[in-house]
């Protein structure tokens, strides 16, 4: 291989890296290992790890716990699936077309909506392509107004993004967990391309959200709903309290933690706005010898399409999260749905019911929450809080000082339809014995 490149020894290929910062010395390896022995080695490694598998989980902040039913892995692996070359091709097979199709169709019946793409990467993203599609459909109108009780990192996002396009995000306070409506009317001007609300928001407090969107509108913005797809099965649908677009991350429809991704972005819109929709839109149709099949209807914005004016990418894995998340809604329907979501809500409900009785914690915001809540930790030790916890096996929530400095003695609860009654008072009990022990440390 050297000959045939033209080198005269392994080294001549790194000579453009400084000597400094080469590596002179042997590795510090162990010797090689048989087959049984390597496995034997890395499940040792693997068993060091702390997730939703080895430990009761109780995190939240946009990716859940929830419970995947066996068919979903099972289909979703097939061959014609899993090996399936990039879906954005036109050429793309019937059988990926017609997921794509039932996809979008499962989309907009659950979220009221008139289209809906075939995903995007993740929540996150959809949020950003939401906004960008409101400011190019209000042209001339560069603000986008934000409660800070939308999940902080797709505010992060967001600014990334404002900072090239020349557009402001406006961010309105949250104190007390929920918006102002004076403060939010406020906020919006003749310049406001677009809203976004959360519903629940990042706190899990579910708000009338009527009254915010109708602030807006009456300014010429357009409205997105920031949604929990689970939480649809018991709320009102976005379109109902006039949504204009809607987003939302995926993962908890079929799709596994998987630390953190890849996952799935949702987004749908009203018809008028379908000219500025990211990815593809699937349609159903007859073939000349009149047999059902399935077409790409529309893809404004793709790399083949626009080639290099094109604002947007769809990658196989975001076809396949969307597989899953057909098949995971497909099984449910909308009444296991609703069941998953109202047990969710119930066991959110007491969880926090029970906690509230420890005399260390509380909660922090009033307001009807649906499976998270935020705790305050009034020893403001939340570290501790949670290190405590997890060396009980318990995941016990995300610490918001992160994000949020005044809420540095808060951390968030999720709770799934997952979690037993026994896991919710095993988690209460675990917070009452730190009660209990900072009362004698304080005394």
């Amino acid at each position: 291989m050297l000959q045939a490149i033209g080198a005269a020894s392994v080294a001549e290929l790194f000579e453009s890296i400084p000597s400094e910062l080469r590596l002179n010395r042997p590795l510090a390896i162990p010797p090689a290992l048989s087959e049984i022995e390597l496995t034997q080695h890395a499940k040792k490694l693997a068993g060091k790890n702390l997730g939703a598998e080895t430990a009761t989980c109780f995190l939240g902040g946009g990716a859940y716990d929830h419970f995947i039913p066996a068919v979903v892995d099972s289909l979703a692996s097939r061959g014609e699936f899993y090996t399936s070359y990039t879906p954005y091709q036109p050429e793309v097979s019937q059988g990926n077309l017609q997921v794509m199709f039932e996809y979008e169709t499962l989309i907009c019946q659950l979220t009221g909506m008139d289209v809906s793409n075939a995903s995007l990467y993740d929540g996150a993203s959809a949020t950003v392509e939401a906004a960008l599609m409101c400011l190019a459909q209000n042209d001339g109108r560069r603000k986008v107004v934000v409660p800070e009780s939308l999940h902080p990192e797709y505010r992060m996002c967001l600014k990334t993004y404002f900072q090239w396009i020349g557009a402001e995000l406006v961010e309105v306070a949250t104190p007390e967990g929920t918006l102002d409506l004076q403060a939010w009317t406020n906020a919006i001007d003749s310049q406001t391309a677009c809203v976004i609300l959360p519903q629940p928001n990042f706190f899990g407090i579910v708000e009338d959200l009527k009254p915010f969107a109708a602030a807006a509108k009456s300014a010429g913005a357009s409205v997105v709903a920031c949604v929990d797809a689970i939480s649809l099965g018991i709320l009102d649908k976005p379109s109902n309290w006039s949504a204009d677009v809607v987003v939302a991350e995926g993962q908890s429809l079929g799709n596994p933690l998987q630390y953190g991704g890849p996952y799935l972005g949702i987004l749908a819109c009203r018809e008028a706005f379908v000219r500025r929709l990211p990815g593809r839109i699937a349609g159903q149709t007859i073939d000349r010898s009149g047999k059902r099949c399935w077409v790409l209807t529309l893809q404004t914005r793709e790399q083949h399409i626009r080639r290099e004016k094109a604002t947007s990418n769809i990658c196989t894995n975001q076809g396949l999260f969307a597989l899953r998340a057909a098949i995971y809604l497909s099984l449910l329907g909308p009444q296991g749905l609703k069941e998953t979501a109202l047990l969710c809500g119930q066991k959110a409900h007491y969880l926090k019911q029970q906690i509230a009785s420890a005399p260390r914690y509380s909660i922090a915001f009033d307001g009807a929450t649906w499976c998270e809540f935020v705790v305050r930790d009034q020893s403001g030790d939340v570290a501790g809080t949670l290190e405590y916890l997890q060396s009980k096996g318990i995941l016990g929530g995300i610490p918001l000082g992160q994000w949020y400095p005044e809420l540095s003695d808060c951390f968030l609860v999720a709770v799934t339809e997952k979690r037993t009654k026994c896991e919710l008072d095993s988690y209460v009990a675990a917070l009452k014995h730190l009660s209990v022990g900072a009362f004698v440390t304080n005394a």
